[in-house]
């Protein structure tokens, strides 16, 4: 249950007090004490927050005070608030998209390290229709087997499209195959290090596939137009 409070919004103290008035019904400050194992002022302080959320009430009688949870119906409306307020929240996110793509630089930069970061940039070609690749090497097959095979059922799928470059000395059970995607081999002058550039929507990924997975990616559609057209020339040459 102590676990289920904090999606309201309560402190650790404030589910604790909560807990211990549920557990013993109509209480005073002694046994919420004694229950809780909290100082007096800071039970105090935490049962006026409660009373003021309507989660507790209290009476008085020979001006000694009992306290006792408010009906449960209370969290119901609590959560009614919260789902109110999220909902609201929600329909303001395309004002924060249009603020922050305002602020956006031009030209972005991010560094991706390891095998999480890599399979990020996979998982985010997955939100555009095509994917251009120079110098693919199969490493996602040889390094990332079965990453790859829930990855490529996903894009397949989704109807992503690859337009693959892959070196000329590739295995060619290595090179990436399925529905929507193509591949022609590069001249052999571009055989060497084991690195690929992935060119999608407005990105183009400088991965390395070395002892360290590292991945550079560079956000600006100028760039990747112009990779475009590199990747365009090459496949028609």
């Amino acid at each position: 249950m102590e676990n289920s409070l904090k999606a309201l919004g309560l402190t650790d103290g404030e589910i604790r007090v909560y807990s211990a008035i549920l557990d013993l019904g109509s209480c005073g400050i002694n046994k919420i004490h004694e229950k809780t194992g909290l100082e007096r002022r800071t039970i105090y302080d935490v049962i006026n927050k409660l009373i003021e959320r309507g989660l507790i009430s209290w009476t008085s009688e020979n001006r000694k005070k009992t306290y006792r949870c408010s009906h449960p119906n209370k969290i119901t409306s609590e959560i009614k608030a919260k789902e109110d307020e999220l909902k609201k929240l929600e329909g303001e996110i395309p004002g924060f998209i249009k603020k922050f793509n305002s602020k956006k630089p031009e030209v972005m930069a991010e560094v991706f390290r390891g095998q999480e970061g890599i399979k990020a940039i996979f998982e985010d070609t997955l939100n555009y229709k095509e994917v251009y690749f120079i110098g693919g090497g199969g490493y996602v097959i040889d390094k990332l087997p079965f990453y790859w095979e829930n990855y490529n059922r996903k894009r397949e799928k989704l109807g992503v499209k690859w337009m693959n470059l892959v070196r000329a000395d590739i295995d060619e059970k290595n090179i990436p195959r399925g529905k929507f995607m193509f591949h022609k081999k590069l001249p052999n002058d571009f055989s060497g290090a084991p690195s690929v550039i992935f060119i999608y929507g407005n990105k183009v990924a400088n991965v390395l596939w070395g002892e360290e997975f590292f991945a550079f990616v560079i956000e600006s559609s100028e760039i990747a137009d112009n990779y475009k057209r590199y990747h365009k020339h090459l496949w028609g040459s």
